[in-house]
């Protein structure tokens, strides 16, 4: 995509919708974290189901301490990967008590040496919890824009630069959350909806399927 194409792109999201929110339901960045971590390999939807209950209970990381591993994995054991998500999160929540007096940092470096946490759930909480103009690329972002040649890469890290630099400061905010959005429910991976797409004129899709 070129320059001009890309911010019709945002353009046309942000006309669609100003102020996209992630679907992920938490409380305070504590709680959000959690969520993010737990969301690897699972969809929000699976995430909501298991936390709803666990979030009645838990907001900090000395109430998760409280709880144990144990209660953790009844709690979220509908969610792939529970028994290491499990491990991880009471993992993180000694660190924050041990080394951040119980708060969720916000630097990358930080978030980083959390266990469980890599680069893409770290972008998100910097996003949704520190208002940070990060950009996570998951499978829908790196989808999005290898399809429509807003920044084609092999890697979700090459991908994000791209992104980054591609992306004026002005969508960077939201950038993020109307691409998973599109990504979900319009690009989707099997049969992607190119009919209703509001950016088909602008995509570099080969395969699309506008009518």
């Amino acid at each position: 995509m070129k320059r001009a194409e890309i911010e019709e792109m945002y353009r046309r999201f942000c006309d669609a919708k100003a102020e996209p929110r992630g679907e992920l339901e938490a409380v305070n960045p504590y709680t959000h974290l959690v969520a993010v971590v737990l969301s690897a390999q699972a969809t929000d939807v699976s995430v909501n189901k298991a936390t709803g209950q666990l979030f009645k209970e838990v907001g900090s990381p000395e109430e998760m301490l409280a709880l144990g591993e144990a209660r953790l994995r009844e709690h979220i054991r509908t969610i792939g990967l529970y028994n290491a998500k499990a491990k991880n999160i009471i993992g993180l929540s000694r660190i924050l008590v041990e080394r951040h007096g119980g708060q969720v940092p916000g630097e990358r470096a930080a978030l980083e040496a959390l266990p469980g946490v890599g680069r893409k759930t770290a972008n998100v909480v910097l996003n949704v919890a520190f208002g940070e103009p990060t950009i996570a690329v998951d499978t829908h972002i790196f989808r999005v824009c290898n399809r429509t040649g807003l920044a084609p890469g092999k890697t979700p890290l090459e991908v994000e630069n791209k992104l980054v630099k591609r992306t004026s400061e002005q969508w960077k905010h939201r950038a993020h959350h109307w691409l998973i959005l599109h990504g979900r429910y319009v690009c989707k991976a099997r049969k992607p909806d190119c009919p209703n797409c509001a950016i088909g004129d602008l995509c570099g899709y080969k395969a699309k399927t506008i009518v």
